[in-house]
Order: C-alpha cells, then structure tokens, then sequence
C-alpha cells in the first residue's frame, strides 16, 4: 500500500521523535544506520520534509534533523500526502484499476474497514502521540549507537 520512501519517511520521523530535539539533532548517516535504509535516498526524504515543515533541520557543525513540538502534531497522514499523494488509501488492495463499494474486488469488503480504521488513526494521532504509544509500549530497539556523541 504505502512505498518505500513513504514507509522510509515515516520511520524516520517517529525515530526523530523519540531521540531527538531542539538540543539534541540527528544526523541522516546515523537515521539511515538506525533504520537500515540507504542514506541517500533518505537524506533527499528528509530534506523534502524539511521543507514541507513536517521536520526540522540545522546546518553545521552541530546540526542535524530533529522535531520541534510544532512538527510533532503533525499525524502520519501528513507525511502520506507528502510522500504518496492523497490516493494511496483509495487505491484497491489487490492493485485493480477499478474498486469501488459498487465495483468490489475479491477482497474489497474484507480490507475496506481496515483501511478506514488505519486511515482514521492516520489523522486523528499526531506524531507525539504515536512516539508516546511506543515508549510506553516498548516497541523500538534500536542498534547500540550513540546517538548524541
């Protein structure tokens, strides 16, 4: 359903908003160690996001990208649209040009609620609340790096 550069984009922003902030930026090469993406396929979904507001970056020496509480109420939606456009969750699941509730595929009945209900929490959730739901439900290991040397 979603492409890789958008499941890249989002990984990469809830990574930001658990280990980073306004003193503490991440630099792409260690985002891309992190999540074992390419580097610079990310770097350029990063920079995108940068300048669509959804994240925040510094340059220099001690710059890198982190979220501010601004870009935290973002919701994942946001960073769908950016990456994918806004068809991704109208798109038939079994990649049919023509699926409707009046022209069902196969499984058109069976996934439609669950596309709703992902939709649903899409926008309703910001990113804040979906770093807050991992935290509390110790849901991310990441690599032995340190990430604010």
């Amino acid at each position: 359903m979603l492409s890789n550069a958008c499941q890249y984009a989002i990984r990469a922003v809830l990574f930001l908003a658990l280990y980073s902030n306004e003193n503490q930026k991440i630099g792409v090469k260690i985002i891309a160690d992190e999540l074992e993406v390419p580097q610079p396929f990310l770097a350029k979904l990063l920079q995108k996001m940068s300048k669509k507001h959804l994240i925040t970056s510094l340059k220099g020496p001690k710059g890198g990208f982190y979220l501010t509480k601004k870009n935290k109420q973002y919701t994942i939606c946001d960073i769908i649209e950016e990456i994918d456009g806004n068809a991704v969750f109208n798109s038939c699941f079994l990649g049919l040009k023509q699926c409707s509730d009046s022209n069902p595929c196969p499984v058109h009945f069976t996934v439609s609620p669950f596309k709703k209900k992902i939709l649903r929490d899409f926008k309703e959730k910001n990113i804040a609340q979906f770093a807050n739901e991992i935290k509390e439900n110790n849901k991310v290991t990441i690599k032995n790096v340190n990430l604010f040397s």
